[in-house]
């Protein structure tokens, strides 16, 4: 899972992406959209991995990761002069998720936090530079047109591209447009910032974290969101567990910032988790909700995809309950599952498969 971090300069993104990963990256490293991008892959900490990890003793446990990439800060006709570096565009299409970082603490230089217009002065800035993009391949595909070079896959294209740019001119994001199999396809070389699903992190101070909650309403009413309380969970992330755990509970804060995130993207983008167990490995594989038992092969390796015949299949709380694969088996809960089979959150498959 890859999540891109923006948000305005000076909004805590970097504060933030250290909270996150650990890391102690310098908070004023730069203050512009075109310097280098941090970036760190975290795993995914997940308690049924540690107790799969303990019943098989594998030799190695790998959980699932996310990378985190934190972009430089946005700035008022930033989508004029390009929103982020050539070099960044090519690592936010590769992001799956925008986590918008909106500052809700007094800045000396900035003054007192204005969220709100914060987010909205972000959702224009994402617009234009998708109305740039649209603008300019349009005018593009006019003078292959000219040139006598109208094919059926350009007339799509420039169909589809007229239906974003209307849906951008109405200051909508592309996300919230419905487009038909063939025309995603079309598309799916652009690099549309307001196509990702974006969460809102509300970076608030110790003095006003958790008492949020109409600033927090007014956001759900348009995107996912979380609030954390930036510098603490920062310093946090470089305390031991033993410390860690009293100063979240003084400050009323159940999880870290890792796990609440986390949690938070898969619920925009539809992740669960499935697991294969071993001798050799215990590991967490992420899908899509909806995707079918071939599928989840099919991220595991290509051939056994290919190959499919049939996935071996029980459920983690059905080990939990039974204790052993043997008790599962005894009570009729181990299953053989064909092709079409739907994936569920917590299933532990074992794929047979013939090259």
């Amino acid at each position: 899972m890859k999540i891109g971090l923006i948000g305005l300069s000076n909004s805590g993104k970097t504060t933030i992406f250290n909270a996150l990963t650990k890391f102690e990256v310098p908070v004023s490293t730069y203050t512009n959209a075109k310097a280098k991008p941090n970036l760190a892959v975290v795993p995914v900490v997940d308690e049924r991995i540690s107790y799969l990890s303990k019943m098989y003793k594998p030799k190695k446990t790998t959980y699932a990761t996310v990378e985190i990439t934190d972009f430089g800060g946005i700035t008022e006709d930033s989508a004029r002069n390009g929103v982020f570096s050539s070099s960044s565009m090519g690592l936010i299409k590769n992001t799956e998720a925008l986590a918008l970082v909106v500052r809700n603490f007094h800045d000396d230089l900035m003054g007192a936090p204005t969220p709100l217009q914060d987010l909205e002065q972000i959702d224009v800035e994402l617009l234009l530079s998708d109305l740039v993009i649209t603008e300019k391949r349009l005018e593009r595909i006019k003078w292959c047109y000219k040139r006598g070079q109208e094919t059926n896959t350009l007339l799509l294209e420039e169909k589809t591209l007229q239906k974003i740019t209307e849906q951008l001119n109405n200051n909508q994001p592309a996300r919230d447009l419905k487009l038909a199999e063939d025309e995603e396809k079309s598309i799916r070389g652009f690099q549309f910032l307001t196509r990702k699903p974006l969460m809102v992190i509300l970076n608030s101070d110790e003095t006003n974290f958790g008492k949020n909650q109409d600033l927090l309403s007014e956001i759900t009413s348009k995107y996912k969101a979380i609030e954390f309380v930036g510098n603490f969970e920062m310093e946090l992330s470089r305390l031991n567990d033993k410390e860690v755990e009293i100063f979240m509970k003084d400050m009323g804060i159940q999880e870290s910032a890792r796990d609440r995130l986390t949690r938070l993207a898969y619920e925009i983008l539809g992740y669960l988790s499935f697991f294969t167990v071993g001798s050799d490995e215990v590991r967490a594989w992420n899908i899509y909700k909806g995707m079918t038992a071939v599928e989840a092969a099919g991220t595991i390796h290509t051939d056994l995809a290919h190959g499919f015949i049939r996935a071996e299949c029980f459920s983690y709380d059905d080990l939990m309950e039974c204790e052993s694969e043997r008790k599962i088996r005894d009570k009729g809960r181990f299953r053989l599952e064909g092709k079409d089979y739907i994936v569920s959150d917590g299933d532990i498959l074992a794929i047979r498969f013939n090259v």
